[in-house]
């Protein structure tokens, strides 16, 4: 360090900032130090900052389903601001939601060189009474409710799902019928209830719900139970990857959408406007959800409180696929 900052022409200090990405330094000023350092092919010694520091400069990320989009938005978002914030990722999947699948991996997270640890699980799998969380470290939990002993960041899922439905009920429709997702998933039942809710705050019938798993493949199950029925006309899907399920077995059926059944999603994936037609929608912010969590992190791993996180809002993005319903 003392010879990058010779060749740079700044203090020791200086470099320090730099590496460290810690403390304001000019722009000019940092593109010199960097400049320096590349010629002098200067590398800092992990090993060696974190004797000096007492930082790893490592945040552990133990993860469920990395085949969501939202989880991978989230995982992206997680791995961009921490880099931002000078620290890289220890990642530990979660197989399955069995007891000893979780414990397990929190288990292996502690055997790494780790500061502090994001974990992205549902609530009832760190609910499990044999689930301990690791002691003594700090934590942020995301997609959990486990909020009043860690701080804990997540989207505002029922809000996404009570707009959905008011949607659906503005439209005309005298009530919706509702694809959730698995039954020990925190989002589902966070959706799930805030539908039920809705359509009883409305004084509408709350229809008997489908269970799907998440898959397009689970979504048209159910399409192919809820073709059949007259009264079904308007649908909403917990996720959108369900939705693209349900309109195509609706249409096999010869309905169309939205004019026979109208058909709403939830997570806002980019492909949902090509669709034909293109699908309405809740759209969700897992980037923003991962940089809280970061954030939140950091703030624990310098001592101070974490701010108390709001839920990250969601939006209603009104497509071709919802609409009035036919008059019969």
């Amino acid at each position: 360090m003392e010879d990058v900052a010779r060749e740079a022409g700044v203090s020791g200090q200086t470099v320090s900032r730099v590496v460290n990405a810690r403390g304001y330094v000019g722009a000019a000023t940092r593109e010199r130090v960097e400049l320096a350092m590349q010629h002098l092919g200067y590398r800092p010694n992990s090993a060696a900052r974190a004797l000096r520091s007492g930082r790893f400069r490592t945040i552990g990320v133990v993860m469920f389903s990395f085949s969501s989009y939202g989880n991978q938005r989230t995982l992206d978002a997680i791995a961009v601001r921490a880099s931002q914030r000078g620290y890289a990722l220890t990642l530990i999947p979660v197989e399955s939601s069995a007891v000893e699948t979780v414990a397990g991996a929190f288990r292996r997270i502690e055997e790494h060189a780790v500061d502090g640890i994001i974990i992205v699980l549902e609530a009832h799998q760190l609910d499990e009474a044999d689930v301990e969380i690791p002691e003594g470290m700090p934590i942020v939990l995301v997609d959990s409710n486990r909020g009043t002993t860690h701080p804990f960041v997540d989207t505002d899922q029922a809000q996404g799902a009570r707009l959905a439905t008011e949607h659906l009920l503005g439209l005309g429709h005298e009530t919706v019928w509702h694809v959730t997702g698995p039954a020990e998933s925190y989002s589902a039942e966070r959706r799930r209830e805030a539908w039920q809710a809705t359509l009883e705050a409305a004084g509408r019938p709350t229809p008997e719900v489908i269970f799907g798993d998440w898959s397009a493949e689970s979504g048209y199950r159910a399409g192919l139970q809820l073709r059949g029925r007259d009264d079904v006309t308007a649908v909403f899907a917990a996720n959108d990857q369900m939705a693209i399920g349900l309109v195509r077995a609706f249409r096999e059926a010869g309905l169309d959408i939205p004019d026979d059944v109208s058909v709403v999603g939830f997570d806002g994936l980019p492909d949902a406007a090509q669709l034909w037609p293109p699908l309405t929608t809740v759209q969700q912010h897992p980037e923003r959800v991962g940089a809280l969590a970061v954030d939140a992190l950091l703030v624990e791993l310098d001592g101070g409180e974490p701010p108390r996180t709001p839920l990250v809002s969601t939006e209603l993005v009104v497509r071709g696929s919802s609409a009035a319903p036919r008059v019969r």
